[in-house]
C-alpha cells in the first residue's frame, strides 16, 4: 500500500482501478486537496494498493503516515477503471 498524490483530476473516484507501476492498483480512499486555496490544479492524494490489501486498508491495520508516497501527473495516469459500482 502507498499514498499516490495525482496533479490533476483524471476522472477517477473510489474504488477505480490504475495501471501504475506496471501493476493494476485500486484506489482505496480518494481526497481531493487544492479546490479553493493551494496549488494552481486540483490535487488528488490517492491510498492505493492490490486486492490482497483491500482487508488491511478496511481494517486499518496500517500507519498512514508510514506509507511511501509518490507522485504523478494527470496526464501520465493510466485509468483501467475510473470508478467503482456504487460511486456517484
Amino acid at each position: 500500500m502507498k499514498h499516490l498524490i495525482i496533479h490533476g483530476d483524471p476522472g477517477i473516484r473510489k474504488d477505480a482501478i490504475i495501471n501504475y507501476d506496471g501493476e493494476e492498483q485500486i484506489c482505496f480512499n480518494i481526497a481531493r486537496q487544492g479546490e479553493w486555496h493551494g496549488p494552481d490544479r486540483v490535487q488528488l492524494w490517492c491510498t492505493i494498493g492490490t486486492e490482497d490489501e483491500r482487508e488491511t486498508f478496511e481494517k486499518r491495520e496500517y500507519v498512514p503516515m508510514h506509507l511511501d508516497v509518490e507522485t504523478i501527473d494527470a496526464d501520465a495516469l493510466d485509468v483501467v477503471k475510473a470508478k467503482g459500482e456504487l460511486s456517484v
